[in-house]
């Protein structure tokens, strides 16, 4: 699997969502940092494509945690996908696919192609 540079971390907003294109697919990225960290806090990467609306908005939405479960909240219906399996957690039909996304030298990188269903539920 190839990996994609897509910004520098400086380039993006804590605790919020931009949308990307890695290979020709709309991902949206998330940077979690919690208020009390030093580090560098948690970078994720979902699908744009919220199944349930039947839109590219995931991006959007609005980040949070259902229990112990970091999540994103579709601004269309308000379906709750997981940030680390992608799991819709409301309806388990619906998910959208995780990538691997990671830091390098304060540059992110985002996989060419999502995370087998079967690994990210693991």
């Amino acid at each position: 699997m190839s990996f994609q540079e897509i910004c520098s971390l400086d380039d993006l907003v804590e605790n919020s969502g931009v949308c990307v294109l890695v290979a020709e697919q709309q991902v949206a990225l998330f940077w979690l940092r919690p208020d009390d960290s030093g580090g560098t806090g948690e970078l994720f990467a979902v699908g744009n494509f919220d199944p349930v609306g039947g839109a590219n908005v995931l991006s959007r939405g609005i980040l949070g945690s259902v229990g112990d479960k970091l999540v994103v909240a579709s601004p269309l219906y308000k379906q709750h996908f997981c940030l680390r399996t992608g799991q819709c957690l409301q309806d388990p039909s619906f998910s959208v696919p995780v990538y691997p996304v990671m830091l390098s030298h304060q540059k992110v990188l985002i996989g060419s192609q999502p995370f087998a269903v079967d690994a990210v539920a693991a």
